[in-house]
């Protein structure tokens, strides 16, 4: 993979220089060539955290929270219809060379085709239609809530579709198409499956979706996970709204709001999650404060405080449990 990437890069490259000292090319020809070429992305991201857990320790950590290195590319199949694919690749552990052993892991790779009148189908790993249209708060934060969702399918194996917008409603679907060998799907066969439902109008989106929870380990239930999304914007403001359900999982719910203030960004957010085996509940209060230094960077500021009726909480390399935990996070992102 890497020299595939390396390669690529070198090709890219080649054909750039070529395309440059070719004199014969007009300014529209060269600027053509040069659409026509994937576009690199990436970013590094950085956190110094501070973890401490009511009678389970403390601890003090500075790592990689996720930097990421990637290539897309489209282009025009036929009139109306495009083509395109994305490959996504993460970690990298940019904090500590001595750890990391370069880019080792997968984090979205797939292709696809979209158009106006048929909308957009889409093969590979990536964030599930579930996942993008309910999971708002979850996936909000830097750091990253210890609440998150209730469904099983993941991110890989996917085919999925989104319609184009009906009047503001919006259709999706997703299957994950797991094989006789393939450990997602217990070693059996399976086709779990998502579909979505969003309808927007003016200021207001409204998703709604389930999960079909098919292709779990043998200790999962598959019962339906049932999610509920309302986002509300008005200028500088917005509040979510979550709601998600699975019989004899549990049931989360979560409230947002976020104000955006010229170049910072301030977010305020709840999440409770009532356990149906125990029937114990905890929650997360997250507070988070981010700047924008430039177009490509910015840094931030994320407190966190949990509370549960068990104690649940750890700290790694730390003995004992607890039923509070706090988390102190400053961290910077630089991006292009």
């Amino acid at each position: 993979m890497k020299k595939t990437i390396l390669a690529s890069a070198i090709a890219a490259a080649t054909f750039s220089g070529a395309a440059l000292a070719e004199p014969t090319l007009s300014a529209s020809e060269l600027a053509a060539k040069m659409d026509s070429m994937p576009s690199v992305y990436g970013n590094i991201q950085y956190v110094v955290t501070h973890a401490n857990v009511d009678g389970g320790g403390s601890a003090l950590e500075h790592a990689d929270n996720g930097s990421t290195l990637g290539v897309k590319h489209d282009h025009e199949i036929a009139p109306g219809v495009t083509g395109f694919f994305k490959l996504e690749l993460e970690g990298i552990n940019a904090d500590d060379k001595g750890s990391s052993s370069g880019i080792d892991k997968l984090d979205e790779a797939y292709v696809g085709i979209k158009g106006d009148s048929f909308g957009q189908v889409w093969v590979g790993s990536d964030d599930s239609v579930y996942e993008s249209a309910i999971v708002k708060i979850g996936n909000f934060h830097e750091v990253g809530s210890d609440i998150f969702g209730n469904y099983s399918t993941g991110e890989g194996d996917l085919v999925q579709y989104m319609s184009p917008s009906f009047g503001g409603l919006t259709l999706a679907a997703a299957v994950q198409v797991n094989g006789d060998n393939d450990t997602k799907g217990g070693n059996d066969k399976s086709y779990p499956y998502q579909l979505v439902a969003t309808y927007s109008v003016d200021a207001l989106e409204i998703s709604a979706g389930v999960d079909s929870n098919d292709g779990g380990s043998a200790s999962d239930n598959n019962e339906n996970s049932y999610g509920l999304n309302v986002t509300y914007n008005a200028g500088d403001f917005s509040l979510i709204g979550e709601y998600q359900t699975r019989k004899d999982v549990n049931d989360i719910i979560g409230v947002m709001g976020v104000y955006t203030m010229g170049k910072n960004q301030f977010a305020l957010s709840y999440q409770m999650l009532d356990d149906d085996a125990s029937g114990d509940k905890n929650d997360t209060i997250i507070l988070q404060a981010l700047h924008n230094l430039s177009h490509h960077m910015y840094v931030y500021f994320e407190g966190y405080l949990s509370n549960a009726d068990e104690e649940i909480y750890s700290v790694e390399n730390e003995p004992g449990t607890g039923d509070e935990q706090s988390i102190a996070a400053i961290g910077a992102v630089y991006y292009f």
